[in-house]
Order: structure tokens, then C-alpha cells, then sequence
């Protein structure tokens, strides 16, 4: 080494700079190349590990040969091109390797360290080989040639770990980390090498005097080759990017698609898409579930053919609208597929134009199931328009129908308004259950009677219903249909172990003469009814002009019997009830009466239905039975005779709640005994026993007694006599009257006698009026009567001066 030289050399240090702005730009090219290679699969893979190879080898290649240009031992130094090319080879295959190890989607320790010091064995081999190349004496320090190697291969694994830490982030913020990371990077590659050429001590001779190599202009080669590896390393980037932004789109569409894919498929609804040619191209599999139709029978087939399983009636309204969705026209129609398996299958379906490019290319048909949902519908259309109960149409329904007829101008039909006489009693003694299974029969019975004649029944609310008959039936006809009805509804009812019989009450109007509008005719048919229902009921009337008279005039009675007690229009007569034998008085009846402001008196059968209809009766009720009460206690009080007094209770006060109550209080407040009180009830009253029995045994306890009033001219059975708490039968005047001409008349009443005095019972007769029937229930063993016989009602100071006074005086 005595011959040899020892150089030291100087740094350019403007290509120092530059040697480190490669380092950064090559060391931020690596971080995006990881990203990229770690993503990519198959031939585009093996393309971007050679690209990332030779763009980080060359990049890290320039750093390190800008950096031995930019040292200078101000001799001239050759180098040996061949080992240049070996170290540029060196960083390349060093690259590729470790690059093909650590770029993964999931990056592990073992991964990591191995690819870290492949990349830094090459970078450490480029560098000393690159040196080798310069034809010069070389000797190294070996503490700074090892913390050259140290530093190579921390910057390595540092590098390899902050690119796979990069390639999972995101955000605006990743570009600033990408670039300081760059920075630190650049630093520890320019550090490695500026220590491996610290580690070098240069000798002149030697190598230097056999200079074979290239002697290189320095500066210029460095300027030169640091600019072609920015501009490489620039493109680099920018491919990079370009591919990035390609890659970004590429899966933007493939998500997209992935998108529109899983909505075709997974869609609840089915769909078919249809070419420009009519043939279907896709088909969703709620399309196959919706319809039962294969793939056979779907793909490539013309459109056609699944319209030949379109229900016969709407083939030809869906290929209309299916046409017209070819002209760009969106369509939204209904229509009926028959399934496969025979079903019908009702459909809403919307044709959408697919359009490209501003033109048609096809159709998407778009069904979903709406079978239930019509169903539903059509139920609820029934239900808004039929009555629940009987299944007839409703006055919803009715008066749509009527409407319709009016509009039709005929020239007559008619209108039949019905009410079921006594439903109330049935349903207020039996209970609502059992009042909808009698509604139920009552529609059956008059929908038979009407079998087969031009006519409609509704059911209007309760137990009103209603028809509408065609005008071909004139009004003796009609009359013959209202009887047939009356007939059936008068079959008894079997109900709760009994038989109820019924009867009904039937208005008519006819167009156009009683009425040219829904209102009247209804309106005028039900005047008519209520006539009938005022005139004994079970029957039927035609409505007449007297009719409207008589029902202004029932509207204004309605009206001021508001009003009667209020102004005490109200007071009672009293009817005394004889025993034959003496002629002594056993007891009165109260009856009330009405002195109307205007009109004078009005008898009970003119207001006690209107009472009855509108609910007044039980105030009128109460009235009466507090009057009576009050009345025999003065006459008990001015020295009797101590008889009872017999009052008639309404079906509403024998139903209301707590009723022995109400009239213990009413008997408390007057003061009269309840011995001397007699509750006259109708046999309606008792056709519940289970709800009748304990009302009139509770009565029977505290005192009161029972008369069952109009006996015989009911329905009710012989075993309520037997059943119930009875005190006295009171014989109707119905049987009276034709006593004695009607031998039929005279059996039933000898009976009803006899059958009372077996179950030790009172009987009394009511309608006495001459002596030959006095005289046939006198031999009969009837000694109890009540009639004009012996006197009409009378007010309650000449009762007491007719009847009172004189058993008074005879003590």
C-alpha cells in the first residue's frame, strides 16, 4: 500500500439535495406501488410487481449513483459499466422479491421482516457493488459499514410497514401521511448510503493507474440522471393515478353492478327484462315463484309467450300497455297471470322503457302479487256496503240502488219499508246474542218469500229492513207479497228452549206519485208503516195523503208530550174492580190520561205508543205509578176502605236495574203499604223466565202483588203460570165482547177460570158491559169484574162520592 494514495473527497452538495428529493420521491412512489400491487390479482399483478421493481430499484439506483456523482476526490475516477449494470439488476430483483412477499392483502410479522431484509440485502448489495464499479482502492470501516446495513434494513421494514399501514387508511389526511412518511423514508435511504460512503477510505494507484472503465463528466451525468428518474419517477406517479382513478371506476361500476344485482335478484317483486325484439334477456326468481314458469319457459323466449298466460280478459289491455312502454311511455296497469299450478294470480305491474344513450333498448316488466290485497279490498268494498250480521246490503247500499233507480226515470217501482213487531222484548229478555241469531232468521225467512221476484232486500239498522220491488208488479200484487212476508216472519221462533212468535209491520211507497227522491219515498214508506204499528201492527199499508196528515199530527203530539208534565197535563182516572156477589168495591185501576192545552183530552192509545217509541214512558211511568200511590194513601187515610190499586208497568220499567227498589222508594215516599199495591204486567214481559223470575219474586217478597194482564191474547207459555209468582189472571175484554153469542169465546174463558182457581189464583174480567155477560162469569165462578157494567174510569173525587163514601158510611 506504499505506492497507493489516501484521497479524501468533497460533496457536491446541491446534489446531495437532489440525491434526497429522489430518495422521497422514489420512497412515496414505493408507498403508493405497495397499495396498488396489494389489490390487484393474477396477469395485472405480475405487471405491477415488475413495474414497482424497476420503478423503486431505479429510483433507489438513482439516489445512490446521483450520490457517487456528487462526491468528488478531484481526480478523474472511472467506472466499470458492467459492474454498474450488475448493482442497477441488483436493486431490481431485490425489489421484485421482497415486493411479491410483502404486498398482501393481510401483511404478517414473518411477511414483513423476510420482504424488509430481501429489500434491504439489495439495496445493501446495489450500493457496494455500485462502489465496486469505481475504479479505485476501497477500504471500509466495519463499525460504519455495519450501521450502514442496520440502517438499510430498518428503513426496509419501516418502509414495508408504513405502505401496508397507508393501503388500509383513507381520508384527505392520507396524502400529508403518505408524503411525511416519504420524507422519513428518503432520509434513512440517503442515510444509508451517506454512511456506507463514510464507512470508505479512497486510495489512488493501484486501480486508478489501470483505468479501464468510463470516466464520466460528474456533474452533468448526475444533473442529467437525477432528472430522467424524477421524470420517471413522476410518470410513474402519475400511472399510478391514472390507473387509481381507472381502478376507482372499474369499481364503482363492478359495485354498481353488484348493486344492481343483488336488487334484481333479491327483490321481492317479480321482473323480466325484455329486448328491443321482444324477447326476454333476464328474469328475477321471484318472477319463477310469482308465475311457476322454468328457465325453459322464460329465457329467450318471446314476451309473447308469457302473455298467452295473461287471463283472457286482460290479454289484451297488458299488450297495449306494454307496447305503448316500447314508445318511452312508463306504464302502470292490473292484470291476472295464471300460475303454473292453475291459480290465478292478480298482478300490479309497472313496464319501464330502459333507455341508453337517450334511446329505447328495451323493457323492464316489473309484477308483484296483489291477490290478497284485492281480496282485501273487495272485502271491505262488501263490508262498506253489506250488513255484517246477515250478510244483505246495507242503507249504504239501498240508497245507492234507490238513487239508481230514480235515475233511471221508471216509470214506477215501489218501496217496502218492514219493522219487526215485538223485537225489542226479544232482545231486551233474551239478550243480543240471541236477538242476531233471530235477525239472522228473520232476513232468511223474507229473502225465501222473495225468491225469484224482482225485488232487493236491505237491511236499513236493527230490526228495520227495507225492499225495493220492480214496477212490474201492480198493487194488489204488492199487497200479496207484503202478505207472504208477513206469513213467514209470523212462523214461530225457536230460541233458548222456547217458541217466540213475532209479527210485522210493513209501509209502502210508490214512485213517482208518493215521492222523486230516496228521502221521500223512504220517508213516506215509513209513515205508512208506523200506521200500521198504530192500528194493531201485523199487517201493511200503502201511504196515503191522510197519512201525511195523521203523521204531522203524531209530530206534534210527539212534541208537546214533551212537554205535558212539565205543565201538568197529566192526571189519572180510577175504574173500580167489583166483586158481583155484594157489589162491594175490592179494588181500583188507575189509568192516565191526557188534557192537552189545545186539543182537550187524549186517550192512552193516541200518546202511550208515542211514550213507548220515543222513551218518554218511563218518566210517564214513574209519574203514574207515584200518583196511584199517593191517591190510595189519602183514601186510606180519610178511612179506606183499605182495597189495593192496580197499575200497569211498561216493559221499560219492569227491565230497568234495581226495579223492586224504585218501587219500594216510590211506595216509602207516599206512604202506602205494599199490600195495597198491584203491578199489572204482560205476558211479553215474562218470556225470559231466567231474567222475569227473580224481578217478580224479589216484588213478591217485599209485599207486592203480581197481575198478568190481557191473559190469553198472547204467545207466552201455560208453564210461566207455573214458573212465575202470579196473584191474579185478568181476563182480556177480547173474549168478553162476543160472550154471549161465541161459544168458542165463553170455553176459552170457563177455562182460563178454572185453570186459575187450580193454581189458587185470582181471576178478574175486564169489559163487563151488560148483564148477560155478567151473568155467564157469575156461573162460571168469575166473581171479579171490571167494566162499565158497573162503571166507567173515573176521576178520583167522584170514585171516592160513588163508591168510597158509601162503604165509609155503612161501617
Amino acid at each position: 500500500m506504499e505506492h497507493m494514495e489516501h484521497v479524501h473527497g468533497t460533496y457536491d452538495w446541491p446534489l446531495v439535495v437532489f440525491s434526497y428529493i429522489v430518495a422521497v420521491v422514489a420512497s412515496y412512489t414505493v408507498l403508493n406501488l405497495v397499495g396498488r400491487i396489494s389489490s390487484t390479482t393474477g396477469r395485472f399483478r405480475v405487471i405491477w410487481l415488475l413495474f414497482g421493481a424497476v420503478a423503486m430499484g431505479m429510483g433507489v439506483w438513482s439516489m445512490h449513483f446521483v450520490g457517487m456523482l456528487a462526491f468528488s476526490l478531484h481526480e478523474p475516477v472511472a467506472y466499470d459499466p458492467i459492474i454498474v449494470l450488475i448493482s442497477v439488476v441488483a436493486a431490481i430483483a431485490a425489489s421484485f422479491f421482497s415486493l411479491s412477499i410483502v404486498c398482501k392483502r393481510e401483511l404478517q410479522i414473518r411477511q414483513l421482516m423476510s420482504g424488509g431484509l430481501l429489500l434491504a440485502a439489495g439495496i445493501s448489495a446495489m450500493h457496494y457493488i455500485g462502489m465496486a464499479a469505481m475504479q479505485v482502492d476501497i477500504t471500509y470501516n466495519p463499525w460504519y459499514f455495519a450501521l450502514s446495513i442496520v440502517i438499510a434494513i430498518v428503513a426496509s421494514i419501516v418502509a414495508f410497514w408504513l405502505s401496508f399501514y397507508f393501503h388500509r387508511g383513507s381520508g384527505r389526511g392520507l396524502l400529508w401521511k403518505k408524503a411525511l412518511s416519504g420524507l422519513i423514508m428518503g432520509a434513512a435511504v440517503v442515510g444509508m448510503h451517506y454512511t456506507g460512503m463514510l464507512a470508505a477510505d479512497f486510495y489512488m494507484g493501484g486501480k486508478s493507474d489501470s483505468m479501464m472503465g468510463i470516466v464520466l463528466d460528474q456533474k452533468r451525468l448526475a444533473y442529467f440522471i437525477v432528472g430522467g428518474t424524477l421524470v420517471t419517477l413522476g410518470l410513474s406517479m402519475y400511472a399510478m393515478f391514472i390507473s387509481g382513478r381507472m381502478a376507482r371506476k372499474d369499481r364503482e361500476i363492478e359495485a354498481g353492478f353488484k348493486w344492481h344485482e343483488s336488487l334484481f335478484n333479491n327483490n321481492q317483486d317479480g321482473i323480466i327484462t325484455v329486448d328491443l325484439q321482444q324477447r326476454i334477456i333476464g328474469f328475477n326468481p321471484a318472477m319463477t315463484e310469482l308465475t311457476g314458469f322454468t328457465g325453459d319457459m322464460l329465457m329467450h323466449r318471446p314476451i309473447g309467450d308469457v302473455l298467452n298466460f295473461i287471463v283472457e280478459e286482460e290479454r289484451e289491455q297488458t299488450r297495449e300497455m306494454f307496447m305503448r312502454s316500447f314508445a318511452g311511455q312508463t306504464q302502470n296497469y292490473e292484470t291476472a297471470v295464471i300460475h303454473k299450478d292453475g291459480r290465478r294470480i292478480d298482478l300490479s305491474v309497472i313496464n319501464v322503457p330502459v333507455e341508453v344513450d337517450g334511446e329505447i333498448v328495451g323493457n323492464y316488466i316489473m309484477a308483484r302479487d296483489i291477490t290478497e290485497e284485492k281480496r282485501s279490498k273487495e272485502r271491505i268494498q262488501h263490508l262498506a256496503f253489506h250488513d255484517e250480521l246477515t250478510g244483505l246490503p246495507n242503507r249504504r247500499r239501498f240508497d245507492q240502488l234507490l238513487s239508481l233507480e230514480i235515475t233511471k226515470k221508471a216509470s214506477r217501482f215501489a218501496v217496502m219499508v218492514m219493522d219487526i213487531d215485538r223485537f225489542k222484548m226479544i232482545n231486551d229478555s233474551l239478550g243480543h246474542l240471541y236477538g242476531d241469531i233471530f235477525l239472522k232468521e228473520v232476513s232468511k225467512r223474507i229473502s225465501g218469500s222473495i225468491a225469484g221476484k224482482e225485488a232487493v232486500l236491505a237491511r236499513m239498522g236493527g230490526d228495520e229492513f227495507t225492499l225495493l220491488v220492480g214496477g212490474r208488479y201492480n198493487d194488489d200484487e204488492l199487497g200479496v207479497m207484503a202478505e207472504e212476508i208477513i206469513r213467514e216472519i209470523g212462523q214461530p221462533y225457536h230460541l233458548k228452549d222456547n217458541d217466540f212468535y213475532v209479527t210485522a209491520s210493513i209501509g209502502i211507497s210508490i214512485y213517482p206519485g208518493d215521492g222523486t227522491d230516496t228521502v221521500q219515498l223512504l220517508k213516506n214508506a215509513d209513515t205508512a208503516m208506523y200506521e200500521v204499528k198504530r192500528n194493531g201492527k201485523n199487517g201493511y199499508k200503502f201511504y196515503s195523503s191522510e197519512l201525511h196528515k195523521k203523521l204531522q199530527e203524531k209530530i206534534e203530539l210527539e212534541s208537546d208530550l214533551r212537554k205535558a208534565l212539565a205543565l201538568d197535563e197529566f192526571f189519572l182516572h180510577y175504574q173500580p174492580q167489583i166483586r158481583a156477589g155484594d157489589d162491594t168495591i175490592i179494588g181500583v185501576e188507575a189509568l192516565v190520561r191526557w188534557n192537552h192545552y189545545k186539543r182537550g183530552i187524549i186517550s192512552p192509545g193516541a200518546f202511550i205508543p208515542i211514550a213507548e217509541e220515543t222513551g218518554m214512558i218511563y218518566e210517564l211511568g214513574t209519574w203514574v205509578l207515584r200518583e196511584a200511590c199517593r191517591q190510595m194513601k189519602q183514601w186510606h187515610d180519610a178511612g179506606g176502605p183499605l182495597i189495593p190499586v192496580s197499575v200497569n208497568l211498561s216493559s221499560q220499567q219492569f227491565h230497568q236495574p234495581n226495579l223492586t227498589r224504585y218501587i219500594l222508594e216510590i211506595l216509602e215516599e207516599t206512604g202506602l203499604e205494599p199490600q195495597y199495591l198491584e203491578l199489572e204486567i204482560t205476558e211479553s214481559m215474562m218470556m225470559d223466565p231466567v231474567v222475569s223470575n227473580p224481578v217478580l219474586n224479589e216484588l213478591t217478597a217485599n209485599g207486592i202483588r203480581i197481575s198478568l194482564d190481557d191473559f190469553g191474547t198472547g204467545y207466552s207459555s201455560l208453564s210461566y203460570l207455573k214458573l212465575l209468582p202470579i196473584h191474579k189472571l185478568k181476563i182480556d175484554r177480547s173474549f168478553i165482547r162476543d160472550i154471549t153469542v161465541n161459544a168458542n169465546d165463553k170455553a176459552i174463558v170457563a177455562t182460563i177460570i178454572s185453570m186459575a182457581q187450580h193454581l189458587k189464583m185470582d181471576v178478574i174480567a175486564e169489559g163487563i158491559e151488560t148483564k148477560d155477560q155478567l151473568d155467564i162469569l157469575t156461573d162460571n165462578d168469575c166473581s171479579k169484574i171490571q167494566g162499565y157494567y158497573y162503571s166507567k174510569p173515573l176521576p178520583a173525587n167522584e170514585l171516592e162520592k160513588a163508591f168510597l163514601e158509601m162503604m165509609r158510611a155503612a161501617k
